[in-house]
Protein backbone atom coordinates (compact mmCIF):
# COMPACT_ATOMS: atom_id res chain seq x y z
CA UNK A 1 0.00 0.00 0.00
CA UNK A 2 2.61 2.31 0.48
CA UNK A 3 4.21 1.82 -2.52
CA UNK A 4 0.96 2.58 -4.46
CA UNK A 5 0.52 6.02 -2.22
CA UNK A 6 3.94 6.77 -3.54
CA UNK A 7 3.42 6.23 -6.66
CA UNK A 8 0.25 8.06 -6.71
CA UNK A 9 1.86 10.85 -4.98
CA UNK A 10 4.87 10.69 -7.58
CA UNK A 11 1.80 10.96 -10.60
CA UNK A 12 0.43 13.88 -8.75
CA UNK A 13 3.21 15.76 -8.75
CA UNK A 14 4.63 14.89 -12.12
CA UNK A 15 1.79 16.23 -13.80
CA UNK A 16 2.29 19.32 -11.79
CA UNK A 17 5.56 19.52 -13.62
CA UNK A 18 3.95 19.28 -17.00
CA UNK A 19 1.60 22.15 -16.01
CA UNK A 20 4.49 24.12 -14.89
CA UNK A 21 4.84 24.14 -11.23
CA UNK A 22 6.82 23.01 -8.31
CA UNK A 23 5.17 21.10 -5.28
CA UNK A 24 5.29 24.18 -2.90
CA UNK A 25 2.63 23.47 -1.02
CA UNK A 26 2.59 20.05 0.79
CA UNK A 27 0.59 17.47 -0.73
CA UNK A 28 -1.15 15.34 2.38
CA UNK A 29 -4.88 15.86 2.00
CA UNK A 30 -7.34 12.69 0.69
CA UNK A 31 -10.10 12.68 -1.88
CA UNK A 32 -12.50 12.73 1.57
CA UNK A 33 -10.94 15.50 2.67
CA UNK A 34 -11.03 17.49 -0.96
CA UNK A 35 -14.84 16.65 -0.66
CA UNK A 36 -14.94 18.16 2.76
CA UNK A 37 -13.34 21.59 2.11
CA UNK A 38 -15.74 22.34 -1.01
CA UNK A 39 -19.33 20.96 1.40
CA UNK A 40 -18.00 22.83 4.74
CA UNK A 41 -17.73 25.57 2.73
CA UNK A 42 -21.15 25.39 0.55
CA UNK A 43 -22.38 24.86 4.31
CA UNK A 44 -26.12 24.23 4.67
CA UNK A 45 -26.26 25.47 8.07
CA UNK A 46 -24.63 28.73 7.31
CA UNK A 47 -26.04 30.16 3.70
CA UNK A 48 -29.41 28.38 4.50
CA UNK A 49 -29.97 29.92 7.50
CA UNK A 50 -28.32 33.22 7.47
CA UNK A 51 -30.59 33.85 4.50
CA UNK A 52 -33.74 32.35 6.15
CA UNK A 53 -35.07 35.95 7.13
CA UNK A 54 -34.40 37.67 3.38
CA UNK A 55 -35.70 34.47 2.28
CA UNK A 56 -39.08 35.30 4.44
CA UNK A 57 -39.26 38.32 3.21
CA UNK A 58 -38.52 37.63 -0.20
CA UNK A 59 -41.03 35.29 -1.42
CA UNK A 60 -41.42 33.49 2.01
CA UNK A 61 -42.02 29.52 2.07
CA UNK A 62 -42.88 28.46 -1.64
CA UNK A 63 -39.48 30.11 -2.35
CA UNK A 64 -37.72 28.65 -0.03
CA UNK A 65 -38.57 25.30 -0.18
CA UNK A 66 -38.92 25.26 -3.95
CA UNK A 67 -35.65 27.71 -4.90
CA UNK A 68 -33.28 25.20 -3.29
CA UNK A 69 -33.86 22.25 -5.55
CA UNK A 70 -34.61 24.47 -8.74
CA UNK A 71 -31.17 26.09 -8.17
CA UNK A 72 -29.13 23.34 -6.77
CA UNK A 73 -29.90 21.26 -9.66
CA UNK A 74 -29.02 24.09 -12.30
CA UNK A 75 -25.77 24.70 -9.90
CA UNK A 76 -25.00 20.91 -10.33
CA UNK A 77 -24.88 21.45 -14.08
CA UNK A 78 -22.45 24.59 -13.54
CA UNK A 79 -20.45 21.99 -11.12
CA UNK A 80 -19.89 19.21 -13.49
CA UNK A 81 -19.00 21.55 -16.30
CA UNK A 82 -16.78 22.82 -13.90
CA UNK A 83 -15.41 19.43 -13.12
CA UNK A 84 -14.39 18.52 -16.10
CA UNK A 85 -11.95 20.91 -16.95
CA UNK A 86 -10.82 20.91 -13.54
CA UNK A 87 -9.50 17.44 -14.19
CA UNK A 88 -7.76 17.98 -16.95
CA UNK A 89 -5.56 20.95 -15.40
CA UNK A 90 -5.57 20.17 -11.06
CA UNK A 91 -3.95 23.51 -10.01
CA UNK A 92 -4.48 25.76 -6.95
CA UNK A 93 -4.90 28.34 -9.60
CA UNK A 94 -8.22 26.82 -10.75
CA UNK A 95 -10.37 28.73 -12.57
CA UNK A 96 -7.93 31.44 -14.27
CA UNK A 97 -5.62 29.04 -14.90
CA UNK A 98 -7.89 26.89 -17.02
CA UNK A 99 -9.13 29.99 -18.82
CA UNK A 100 -5.53 30.41 -19.64
CA UNK A 101 -5.21 26.93 -21.02
CA UNK A 102 -8.54 26.85 -22.82
CA UNK A 103 -8.50 30.76 -24.67
CA UNK A 104 -7.22 30.88 -27.83
CA UNK A 105 -3.21 32.35 -28.07
CA UNK A 106 -2.47 35.76 -27.09
CA UNK A 107 -5.74 36.08 -25.25
CA UNK A 108 -4.51 36.35 -22.03
CA UNK A 109 -7.51 38.39 -20.67
CA UNK A 110 -9.20 35.94 -20.34
CA UNK A 111 -7.77 34.08 -17.39
CA UNK A 112 -6.98 37.96 -16.25
CA UNK A 113 -10.58 38.77 -15.82
CA UNK A 114 -11.18 35.30 -14.61
CA UNK A 115 -8.83 35.41 -12.01
CA UNK A 116 -10.28 38.76 -11.04
CA UNK A 117 -13.72 37.53 -10.60
CA UNK A 118 -12.97 34.81 -8.99
CA UNK A 119 -10.59 36.71 -6.32
CA UNK A 120 -13.62 38.63 -5.92
CA UNK A 121 -16.04 36.22 -5.24
CA UNK A 122 -13.48 34.47 -2.61
CA UNK A 123 -12.89 37.29 -0.86
CA UNK A 124 -16.90 38.29 -0.71
CA UNK A 125 -17.70 34.28 -0.38
CA UNK A 126 -15.21 34.97 3.34
CA UNK A 127 -17.36 37.63 3.80
CA UNK A 128 -20.33 36.57 4.10
CA UNK A 129 -20.03 33.16 5.45
CA UNK A 130 -17.75 35.16 8.94
CA UNK A 131 -20.60 37.86 8.84
CA UNK A 132 -23.45 35.55 8.96
CA UNK A 133 -21.49 33.75 11.44
CA UNK A 134 -21.29 37.19 13.49
CA UNK A 135 -25.00 37.12 13.49
CA UNK A 136 -25.64 34.01 14.75
CA UNK A 137 -23.03 34.53 17.29
CA UNK A 138 -24.47 37.92 18.62
CA UNK A 139 -27.97 36.53 19.09
CA UNK A 140 -26.42 33.08 21.01
CA UNK A 141 -24.61 35.77 22.99
CA UNK A 142 -27.08 38.46 23.66
CA UNK A 143 -29.87 35.29 24.41
CA UNK A 144 -26.98 33.76 27.07
CA UNK A 145 -25.51 36.93 28.38
CA UNK A 146 -27.32 40.20 27.16
CA UNK A 147 -24.68 41.45 23.95
CA UNK A 148 -26.96 43.59 22.39
CA UNK A 149 -27.52 42.38 18.83
CA UNK A 150 -26.32 45.65 16.91
CA UNK A 151 -24.43 46.73 14.23
CA UNK A 152 -21.24 47.90 16.04
CA UNK A 153 -21.48 44.84 18.26
CA UNK A 154 -22.07 42.54 14.82
CA UNK A 155 -19.16 44.21 13.07
CA UNK A 156 -16.59 43.64 16.27
CA UNK A 157 -17.72 40.20 16.21
CA UNK A 158 -17.24 39.62 12.66
CA UNK A 159 -13.64 40.91 13.02
CA UNK A 160 -12.49 38.66 15.81
CA UNK A 161 -13.77 35.77 14.09
CA UNK A 162 -11.70 36.55 10.69
CA UNK A 163 -8.91 36.99 13.37
CA UNK A 164 -9.13 33.68 14.15
CA UNK A 165 -9.39 32.36 10.88
CA UNK A 166 -6.26 33.88 10.07
CA UNK A 167 -4.49 32.91 13.11
CA UNK A 168 -5.95 28.95 12.43
CA UNK A 169 -5.03 28.62 8.91
CA UNK A 170 -1.12 30.61 9.49
CA UNK A 171 -0.42 28.42 12.59
CA UNK A 172 -2.65 25.84 12.95
CA UNK A 173 -2.11 23.72 9.67
CA UNK A 174 -3.01 20.32 10.93
CA UNK A 175 -5.85 22.23 13.11
CA UNK A 176 -7.73 22.99 9.98
CA UNK A 177 -6.92 19.70 8.18
CA UNK A 178 -8.74 18.01 11.19
CA UNK A 179 -11.46 20.59 11.55
CA UNK A 180 -12.47 20.16 7.63
CA UNK A 181 -12.70 16.28 8.28
CA UNK A 182 -15.00 16.71 11.38
CA UNK A 183 -16.89 19.85 9.64
CA UNK A 184 -18.45 17.11 7.27
CA UNK A 185 -19.91 15.23 10.69
CA UNK A 186 -20.95 18.33 12.15
CA UNK A 187 -22.78 19.64 9.58
CA UNK A 188 -24.50 16.24 8.95
CA UNK A 189 -25.24 15.56 12.60
CA UNK A 190 -26.14 18.63 12.89
CA UNK A 191 -28.95 19.17 10.15
CA UNK A 192 -29.88 15.43 11.83
CA UNK A 193 -30.39 17.13 15.51
CA UNK A 194 -32.08 20.43 14.41
CA UNK A 195 -34.25 18.42 12.08
CA UNK A 196 -35.16 16.01 14.56
CA UNK A 197 -35.77 18.45 17.30
CA UNK A 198 -37.92 20.45 15.11
CA UNK A 199 -39.84 17.56 13.95
CA UNK A 200 -40.29 16.00 17.31
CA UNK A 201 -40.70 18.63 19.86
CA UNK A 202 -42.92 21.19 18.96
CA UNK A 203 -46.44 21.60 19.48
CA UNK A 204 -47.75 22.42 16.62
CA UNK A 205 -46.65 22.55 12.98
CA UNK A 206 -47.54 24.59 9.91
CA UNK A 207 -49.81 23.26 7.67
CA UNK A 208 -48.18 21.59 4.26
CA UNK A 209 -49.96 24.12 2.47
CA UNK A 210 -48.28 26.69 3.88
CA UNK A 211 -44.94 25.21 3.77
CA UNK A 212 -45.42 24.64 0.27
CA UNK A 213 -47.03 27.40 -1.25
CA UNK A 214 -47.02 30.31 1.12
CA UNK A 215 -46.24 33.79 -0.89
CA UNK A 216 -44.96 36.97 1.35
CA UNK A 217 -43.65 39.90 0.11
CA UNK A 218 -42.25 42.36 2.63
CA UNK A 219 -39.91 44.09 -0.27
CA UNK A 220 -42.02 46.54 -1.27
CA UNK A 221 -42.07 45.85 -4.50
CA UNK A 222 -45.38 45.20 -6.17
CA UNK A 223 -44.15 42.30 -8.82
CA UNK A 224 -44.34 38.86 -7.23
CA UNK A 225 -42.32 37.34 -10.22
CA UNK A 226 -39.92 39.98 -9.56
CA UNK A 227 -39.77 39.22 -5.87
CA UNK A 228 -40.04 35.52 -6.30
CA UNK A 229 -37.12 35.62 -8.49
CA UNK A 230 -34.65 37.79 -6.19
CA UNK A 231 -35.81 35.35 -3.38
CA UNK A 232 -33.64 32.67 -5.27
CA UNK A 233 -30.35 34.48 -3.79
CA UNK A 234 -30.87 32.39 -0.85
CA UNK A 235 -29.82 29.17 -2.46
CA UNK A 236 -28.18 30.41 -5.21
CA UNK A 237 -25.38 31.75 -2.02
CA UNK A 238 -25.33 28.71 -0.32
CA UNK A 239 -24.28 26.75 -3.13
CA UNK A 240 -20.80 28.59 -3.78
CA UNK A 241 -17.31 28.00 -2.86
CA UNK A 242 -17.45 24.33 -4.02
CA UNK A 243 -14.57 25.70 -6.27
CA UNK A 244 -12.18 24.68 -3.26
CA UNK A 245 -11.86 21.41 -4.35
CA UNK A 246 -10.06 22.85 -7.38
CA UNK A 247 -7.81 25.04 -5.40
CA UNK A 248 -6.75 22.86 -3.11
CA UNK A 249 -5.60 20.18 -5.84
CA UNK A 250 -2.09 20.43 -5.59
CA UNK A 251 -2.67 19.64 -1.64
CA UNK A 252 -4.75 16.56 -2.66
CA UNK A 253 -3.95 12.83 -3.54
CA UNK A 254 -4.85 11.57 -7.02
CA UNK A 255 -5.68 15.29 -8.11
CA UNK A 256 -7.55 14.91 -11.35
CA UNK A 257 -9.86 12.81 -10.12
CA UNK A 258 -10.49 13.75 -6.43
CA UNK A 259 -10.73 17.26 -7.38
CA UNK A 260 -13.68 16.70 -9.67
CA UNK A 261 -15.27 14.42 -7.38
CA UNK A 262 -15.17 16.48 -4.67
CA UNK A 263 -16.53 19.37 -6.55
CA UNK A 264 -19.69 17.37 -8.02
CA UNK A 265 -20.33 15.41 -4.83
CA UNK A 266 -20.28 18.76 -2.58
CA UNK A 267 -23.31 19.68 -4.21
CA UNK A 268 -25.07 16.82 -4.22
CA UNK A 269 -24.84 15.78 -0.50
CA UNK A 270 -25.77 19.43 0.09
CA UNK A 271 -28.43 19.75 -1.96
CA UNK A 272 -30.49 16.75 -0.21
CA UNK A 273 -29.43 17.81 3.30
CA UNK A 274 -30.22 21.71 2.56
CA UNK A 275 -34.06 21.01 1.38
CA UNK A 276 -34.79 18.74 4.34
CA UNK A 277 -33.00 21.35 6.72
CA UNK A 278 -35.07 24.25 4.73
CA UNK A 279 -38.38 22.02 5.04
CA UNK A 280 -37.71 20.72 8.82
CA UNK A 281 -37.47 24.53 9.77
CA UNK A 282 -40.04 25.87 7.82
CA UNK A 283 -42.52 23.46 9.30
CA UNK A 284 -41.70 24.11 12.96
CA UNK A 285 -42.00 28.15 12.48
CA UNK A 286 -44.34 29.18 15.20
CA UNK A 287 -45.40 33.01 14.69
CA UNK A 288 -44.02 34.18 11.37
CA UNK A 289 -44.28 37.67 12.26
CA UNK A 290 -42.79 37.14 15.30
CA UNK A 291 -39.73 35.62 14.43
CA UNK A 292 -39.08 38.46 11.51
CA UNK A 293 -38.87 40.49 14.38
CA UNK A 294 -36.93 39.07 16.57
CA UNK A 295 -34.69 41.20 19.13
CA UNK A 296 -31.39 39.20 18.12
CA UNK A 297 -32.36 40.17 14.58
CA UNK A 298 -31.73 36.16 13.35
CA UNK A 299 -35.43 34.75 12.86
CA UNK A 300 -34.20 31.09 12.96
CA UNK A 301 -32.90 31.41 16.27
CA UNK A 302 -36.28 32.73 17.42
CA UNK A 303 -37.45 30.08 16.00
CA UNK A 304 -35.76 27.83 17.81
CA UNK A 305 -36.44 29.05 20.89
CA UNK A 306 -40.49 29.26 19.73
CA UNK A 307 -40.21 25.47 18.96
CA UNK A 308 -37.97 23.66 21.74
CA UNK A 309 -38.01 26.00 24.21
CA UNK A 310 -35.16 28.93 25.26
CA UNK A 311 -32.57 25.90 26.49
CA UNK A 312 -32.39 23.71 23.72
CA UNK A 313 -33.02 26.71 21.20
CA UNK A 314 -29.73 27.84 22.45
CA UNK A 315 -28.65 24.82 22.28
CA UNK A 316 -29.18 24.55 18.28
CA UNK A 317 -27.47 27.95 18.10
CA UNK A 318 -24.24 26.94 19.69
CA UNK A 319 -24.42 24.25 16.24
CA UNK A 320 -25.25 26.49 13.53
CA UNK A 321 -22.43 28.80 14.99
CA UNK A 322 -19.63 25.62 15.25
CA UNK A 323 -21.20 24.89 11.44
CA UNK A 324 -20.05 28.33 10.52
CA UNK A 325 -17.12 28.47 12.43
CA UNK A 326 -16.10 25.76 10.55
CA UNK A 327 -16.76 27.12 6.99
CA UNK A 328 -15.11 30.37 7.66
CA UNK A 329 -12.33 28.42 8.45
CA UNK A 330 -12.46 26.53 5.27
CA UNK A 331 -13.33 29.88 3.04
CA UNK A 332 -10.27 31.45 4.15
CA UNK A 333 -8.15 28.56 3.46
CA UNK A 334 -9.33 28.43 -0.34
CA UNK A 335 -9.48 31.96 -0.62
CA UNK A 336 -5.75 32.45 0.33
CA UNK A 337 -4.68 29.35 -2.11
CA UNK A 338 -6.76 31.56 -5.22
CA UNK A 339 -4.60 34.31 -3.75
CA UNK A 340 -1.29 32.62 -3.85
CA UNK A 341 -1.58 30.83 -7.44
CA UNK A 342 -2.54 33.74 -8.80
CA UNK A 343 0.00 36.12 -7.01
CA UNK A 344 1.95 32.99 -8.29
CA UNK A 345 1.46 34.89 -12.02
CA UNK A 346 2.11 38.22 -11.25
CA UNK A 347 -1.11 39.36 -11.53
CA UNK A 348 -1.90 40.91 -8.11
CA UNK A 349 -0.24 44.52 -6.38
CA UNK A 350 2.34 43.27 -4.19
CA UNK A 351 2.34 39.72 -5.92
CA UNK A 352 5.77 38.65 -4.85
CA UNK A 353 4.48 39.44 -1.02
CA UNK A 354 1.18 37.69 -1.32
CA UNK A 355 3.04 34.58 -3.36
CA UNK A 356 5.64 34.13 -0.07
CA UNK A 357 5.54 30.59 1.70
CA UNK A 358 5.99 29.96 4.91
CA UNK A 359 8.69 27.29 4.51
CA UNK A 360 7.67 25.56 8.19
CA UNK A 361 4.14 25.29 7.50
CA UNK A 362 4.28 25.28 3.50
CA UNK A 363 1.28 27.49 3.78
CA UNK A 364 0.92 31.42 2.01
CA UNK A 365 0.52 33.00 5.22
CA UNK A 366 0.28 36.38 3.61
CA UNK A 367 -2.27 35.50 1.38
CA UNK A 368 -4.26 34.41 4.09
CA UNK A 369 -4.05 37.93 5.91
CA UNK A 370 -5.18 39.63 2.78
CA UNK A 371 -8.11 37.09 3.02
CA UNK A 372 -9.63 37.81 6.23
CA UNK A 373 -8.59 41.67 5.31
CA UNK A 374 -10.59 42.15 2.11
CA UNK A 375 -13.59 40.27 3.93
CA UNK A 376 -13.42 42.67 6.67
CA UNK A 377 -13.58 45.74 4.57
CA UNK A 378 -16.42 44.41 2.73
CA UNK A 379 -18.42 43.62 5.57
CA UNK A 380 -18.16 47.08 6.87
CA UNK A 381 -21.23 49.21 5.36
CA UNK A 382 -23.57 47.25 7.17
CA UNK A 383 -22.98 49.60 10.13
CA UNK A 384 -24.46 51.97 7.63
CA UNK A 385 -26.55 49.72 5.03
CA UNK A 386 -29.77 47.69 6.46
CA UNK A 387 -29.20 45.74 3.19
CA UNK A 388 -25.12 45.52 3.62
CA UNK A 389 -25.43 41.17 3.86
CA UNK A 390 -27.65 40.42 0.95
CA UNK A 391 -25.37 43.04 -1.01
CA UNK A 392 -22.19 40.98 -0.07
CA UNK A 393 -24.10 37.51 -0.78
CA UNK A 394 -24.93 39.12 -4.19
CA UNK A 395 -21.38 39.72 -4.69
CA UNK A 396 -20.11 36.53 -4.00
CA UNK A 397 -22.50 34.47 -6.22
CA UNK A 398 -21.44 37.16 -9.48
CA UNK A 399 -18.26 37.43 -8.77
CA UNK A 400 -17.87 34.05 -8.38
CA UNK A 401 -20.32 32.79 -11.19
CA UNK A 402 -18.60 34.52 -13.73
CA UNK A 403 -15.18 33.41 -12.90
CA UNK A 404 -17.38 29.75 -12.99
CA UNK A 405 -18.64 29.90 -16.03
CA UNK A 406 -15.53 32.04 -18.40
CA UNK A 407 -13.94 28.85 -19.05
CA UNK A 408 -16.77 26.82 -19.07
CA UNK A 409 -17.45 29.40 -22.58
CA UNK A 410 -13.60 28.44 -23.68
CA UNK A 411 -14.19 24.41 -23.26
CA UNK A 412 -17.42 24.62 -25.45
CA UNK A 413 -15.09 26.94 -28.03
CA UNK A 414 -12.96 23.95 -28.03
CA UNK A 415 -15.58 21.54 -28.66
CA UNK A 416 -13.58 18.15 -29.83
CA UNK A 417 -9.64 19.97 -29.54
CA UNK A 418 -10.46 19.80 -25.46
CA UNK A 419 -7.81 17.31 -23.98
CA UNK A 420 -10.08 15.82 -21.20
CA UNK A 421 -8.58 14.24 -18.10
CA UNK A 422 -9.63 11.11 -17.12
CA UNK A 423 -12.90 12.42 -15.12
CA UNK A 424 -14.94 13.68 -17.89
CA UNK A 425 -18.73 14.15 -19.08
CA UNK A 426 -18.08 12.50 -22.21
CA UNK A 427 -21.01 12.64 -25.11
CA UNK A 428 -22.95 14.84 -22.21
CA UNK A 429 -20.57 18.18 -21.94
CA UNK A 430 -22.18 20.49 -24.48
CA UNK A 431 -25.40 20.59 -23.13
CA UNK A 432 -24.60 20.22 -19.87
CA UNK A 433 -21.97 23.21 -20.64
CA UNK A 434 -24.64 24.96 -22.70
CA UNK A 435 -27.04 25.07 -19.92
CA UNK A 436 -24.62 26.34 -17.22
CA UNK A 437 -23.61 29.26 -19.33
CA UNK A 438 -27.37 30.50 -19.57
CA UNK A 439 -28.04 29.55 -16.07
CA UNK A 440 -24.99 31.86 -14.67
CA UNK A 441 -25.94 34.92 -17.46
CA UNK A 442 -29.44 35.29 -15.41
CA UNK A 443 -28.20 34.96 -12.20
CA UNK A 444 -25.21 37.72 -13.00
CA UNK A 445 -28.02 39.85 -13.99
CA UNK A 446 -30.58 38.86 -11.25
CA UNK A 447 -28.78 39.70 -8.35
CA UNK A 448 -27.36 43.13 -9.72
CA UNK A 449 -30.83 44.81 -9.13
CA UNK A 450 -32.63 46.21 -6.13
CA UNK A 451 -33.73 44.12 -3.52
CA UNK A 452 -36.07 46.37 -1.40
CA UNK A 453 -38.63 49.38 -2.82
CA UNK A 454 -38.26 52.20 -2.07
CA UNK A 455 -34.76 52.50 -3.04
CA UNK A 456 -32.45 54.78 -0.62
CA UNK A 457 -29.37 55.28 1.38
CA UNK A 458 -30.04 52.30 3.65
CA UNK A 459 -31.82 49.74 1.04
CA UNK A 460 -29.74 50.41 -1.69
CA UNK A 461 -28.04 46.92 -3.46
CA UNK A 462 -24.15 48.33 -3.64
CA UNK A 463 -23.62 44.87 -5.52
CA UNK A 464 -22.92 46.91 -8.64
CA UNK A 465 -20.70 49.00 -7.47
CA UNK A 466 -18.20 46.47 -5.91
CA UNK A 467 -18.26 44.35 -8.79
CA UNK A 468 -17.91 47.41 -11.13
CA UNK A 469 -14.98 48.53 -8.76
CA UNK A 470 -13.11 45.47 -9.13
CA UNK A 471 -13.97 44.79 -12.49
CA UNK A 472 -12.76 48.64 -13.15
CA UNK A 473 -9.74 48.46 -11.59
CA UNK A 474 -8.40 44.97 -13.23
CA UNK A 475 -9.91 46.65 -16.74
CA UNK A 476 -7.76 49.72 -16.08
CA UNK A 477 -4.67 48.19 -15.20
CA UNK A 478 -5.05 45.54 -18.04
CA UNK A 479 -5.11 48.03 -20.60
CA UNK A 480 -2.99 50.49 -19.06
CA UNK A 481 0.04 47.99 -18.05
CA UNK A 482 -0.79 44.32 -17.65
CA UNK A 483 -1.31 43.79 -21.39
CA UNK A 484 1.98 43.80 -22.40
CA UNK A 485 3.39 41.29 -19.91
CA UNK A 486 0.89 39.08 -18.37
CA UNK A 487 0.72 36.12 -20.56
CA UNK A 488 -1.19 33.95 -18.14
CA UNK A 489 0.19 31.60 -15.71
CA UNK A 490 4.09 31.35 -15.46
CA UNK A 491 6.21 28.49 -15.38
CA UNK A 492 8.29 28.20 -12.71
CA UNK A 493 11.23 26.36 -14.52
CA UNK A 494 12.72 23.63 -15.86
CA UNK A 495 12.71 20.26 -14.85
CA UNK A 496 16.14 20.73 -12.77
CA UNK A 497 14.66 24.45 -11.23
CA UNK A 498 11.57 23.09 -10.30
CA UNK A 499 13.38 20.31 -8.19
CA UNK A 500 15.74 22.68 -6.75
CA UNK A 501 12.52 24.68 -5.67
CA UNK A 502 10.99 21.62 -3.96
CA UNK A 503 14.77 20.91 -2.29
CA UNK A 504 14.61 24.42 -0.94
CA UNK A 505 11.62 24.44 0.74
CA UNK A 506 12.18 21.04 2.39
CA UNK A 507 15.20 21.88 3.63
Amino acid sequence: MPDEDNDAKGSDERRLHELGYAQELSRNMSGFSNFAVSFTIISILSGCLTLYAFGMNTGGPAIIVWGWPIVGVMTLFVGLAMAEVCSSYPTAGGLYYWAAKLAPKRAAAWSWFTGWFNFLGQVAVTAGIDFGAAFFLNALLELQFGFEATPPNTILLFGVILLLHGLLNTFGVRLVALFNDVSVWWHIAGVALIVGALTVLPDKHQSADFVFTEFVNNTGWSSSVYVGLIGLLLAQYTFTGYDASAHMTEETHDAARSGPKGMVLSIVVSLAAGWILLVGLTFAIQDYDGALKSDTGVPPAQIFIDAVGLGLGKLLLVVVVGAQFFCGMASVTANSRMIYAFSRDGALPASRFWHRINKRTRTPTNAIWLASAGAFVLGLPYLWNETAYAAVTSVAVIGLYIAYVLPTILRLRQGDRFDRGPWHLGRWSRPIGVIAVVWVGFIAVLFLLPQKSPVNWTTFNYTPIAVLAVLGFAGVWWLVSARRWFTGPKVQGSAEELAAIERDLRG
